[in-house]
């Protein structure tokens, strides 16, 4: 089965370089951020698990949680980690996934079911084992992005995509185009002009449909 936004992310258990983890439990009350890749050593992976290492205080601002995974054994990733702290000058402390035997990249279709785990697979056998998902604290799919190998991921706009969605979640607006934190919003169509009134001071009608406003609080 195909997995859409909204649907209910797979749950498994898995070993990490944190430990084992039943994912459901491991999320909790938080967010999570699930980012995949298709073999260990790889360059373009490298540096976006350096950035992330980087970045990850962003994250924990916003009560969400990093998880990456790559379609080796854990301990591999260990030795990796060393690398990525030296060439990227970051130390990864979130998890990393042990998913050699494919189960979490079938779960997640980022590999056909019928794929055969073996220690011959390349990355270019893996390599659509480069997706994202946001997972909300409901245990929901939120956001599925996937990259080629080729081209680095901007993990900004999923820091930037998560600030939107905490945002919506929380006020009966949405967030128009090229949006920041701080930016104008836009008000939903289910929110009368009455009560946009109360719940929006000052709000403005470019048309009927498009109204806005400033960001909440």
């Amino acid at each position: 089965m195909s997995l859409r936004i909204n649907d209910t992310a797979p749950d498994f258990e898995a070993e990490t370089t944190h430990g084992k983890i039943r994912f459901h439990d491991w999320i909790g009350n938080q967010w999570a951020i699930l980012f995949s890749h298709p073999k260990d050593f790889t360059p373009v992976c490298t540096t976006e698990l350096g950035y992330m290492a980087k970045i990850e205080p962003e994250f924990t601002k916003r009560n969400a949680k990093l998880i990456g995974l790559s379609v080796d054994p854990v301990d591999r990733h260990d030795a990796w980690a060393k690398d990525i702290e030296e060439t990227q000058g970051a130390a990864v402390k979130y998890p990393m996934i042990g998913d050699s035997d494919l189960q979490v990249a079938k779960l997640y279709n980022m590999l056909p079911a019928d794929e055969v785990a073996s220690d011959g697979r390349t990355a270019a056998t893996n390599a659509t084992v480069r997706s994202v998902f946001i997972v909300g604290p409901d245990k929901k799919i939120k956001l599925m992005l996937t990259y080629p190998m080729t081209t680095g991921r901007n993990f900004d706009e999923i820091l930037r995509v998560l600030d939107s969605m905490q945002l919506t979640a929380r006020h009966k607006v949405a967030t128009p185009v090229n949006w920041k934190h701080g930016d104008d919003v836009i008000i939903t169509p289910a929110v009368s002009n009455e009560e946009a009134e109360k719940s929006f001071p000052g709000f403005k009608t470019i048309k009927p449909y498009l109204r806005t406003t400033k960001q909440p609080s």
